[in-house]
């Protein structure tokens, strides 16, 4: 699949009918940092469902859910609502980073910034933390649907195993699959649309009748 910009990626799901274009509102790009080398992050989706840790009822998984990352995959971390506990840190990144891991992106909260960003790998998360997971979350299944919720709209956007995510600084975009072939279409359509606008804004053209013009 092309690695076009998560904006691009976006827009071309609403036109395909997706609601909202498979954005995951609400994620921070907190790793590399600003002076990162690394920018984005690409990658089919490994899920890891977290339950609290007084569940006991939940499946457990049959090794802990950092071994078992593929390589080039994206960690997509699943953590119970309202906790302000961490599921993640940074002895998992550097397991993960090992592993071969393309990036994390978790649906919560993780620790230790810094380490993270000496590694320089790619991580998107609702935001930190100082505590740890021990007495407040368990990892219980590995590889199945998890749901991310937008909260501004009210909606939930399923993740499936093998749907690929992107992150750069603007956002984090998940694509199902069924929609990758069309999508890598539209998104190039687009970009020759806006390599050509961006000519015509430069030699002093205005933005209305440019648009007018390219965007039909």
């Amino acid at each position: 699949m092309v690695i076009n910009p998560p904006m691009q990626i976006g827009d071309a799901l609403v036109n395909l009918g997706l609601r909202h274009g498979g954005y995951l509102s609400g994620l921070k790009m907190y790793s590399p940092g600003s002076s990162g080398t690394v920018a984005k992050i690409f990658g089919p989706a490994y899920t890891v469902r977290m339950v609290h840790a007084s569940d006991k009822t939940s499946p457990n998984p049959p090794h802990h859910f950092v071994d078992a990352i593929p390589k080039g995959s994206v960690v997509f971390i699943s953590q119970p609502k309202g906790l302000i506990s961490a599921c993640w840190g940074g002895l998992m990144s550097t397991r993960a980073k090992k592993l071969g891991a393309a990036g994390v992106v978790i649906d919560g909260r993780f620790r230790d910034i810094a380490e993270h960003r000496e590694m320089n790998i790619g991580l998107f998360a609702r935001g930190l933390s100082i505590l740890g997971s021990n007495t407040f979350t368990r990892s219980s299944e590995l590889d199945v649907p998890v749901e991310y919720e937008n909260v501004e709209v009210d909606e939930k956007v399923t993740i499936t195993p093998g749907d690929y995510i992107l992150g750069d600084q603007d956002g984090v975009v998940a694509v199902p699959v069924s929609y990758i072939e069309e999508c890598v279409r539209l998104c190039q359509e687009r970009l020759e649309i806006d390599e050509e606008t961006k000519k015509c804004l430069d030699a002093g053209e205005e933005m209305g009748p440019t648009i007018k013009k390219l965007r039909k």
